[in-house]
């Protein structure tokens, strides 16, 4: 069983007991979140598809607060003298999917 669901504003594909990293949400680590912006789901074979969502819920569980790998952005014009390097390091957020509730 999976589902299709809207978290912070991407859409990821979620399967029960499934850990993944999304944008920071504003939870401590500990703390239960429910999402309700399910496009779709599938129970073996058995599709169910919103319009443009469904009537469902996604649990989760806030494993920790993590920052990703540095992106480097580097910026230069040639025989000019011009050098600009800039960094930034996303913030993201691991969550277990607990369960999909219909």
């Amino acid at each position: 069983m999976f589902a299709i669901v809207t978290i912070a504003g991407q859409q990821f594909k979620v399967e029960e007991g499934q850990e993944l990293f999304v944008h920071q949400l504003e939870a401590t680590e500990g703390d239960n979140v429910a999402f309700d912006q399910v496009h779709l789901i599938d129970k073996d074979g058995d599709v169910s598809l919103g319009t443009p969502v469904l009537n469902a819920k996604v649990n989760a569980t806030v494993l920790e607060h993590v920052k990703g790998d540095k992106v480097l952005v580097f910026k230069k014009k040639r025989r000019k003298g011009y050098r600009k390097k800039n960094g930034h390091r996303q913030r993201f957020t691991k969550i277990k999917v607990d369960s999909i509730a219909v």
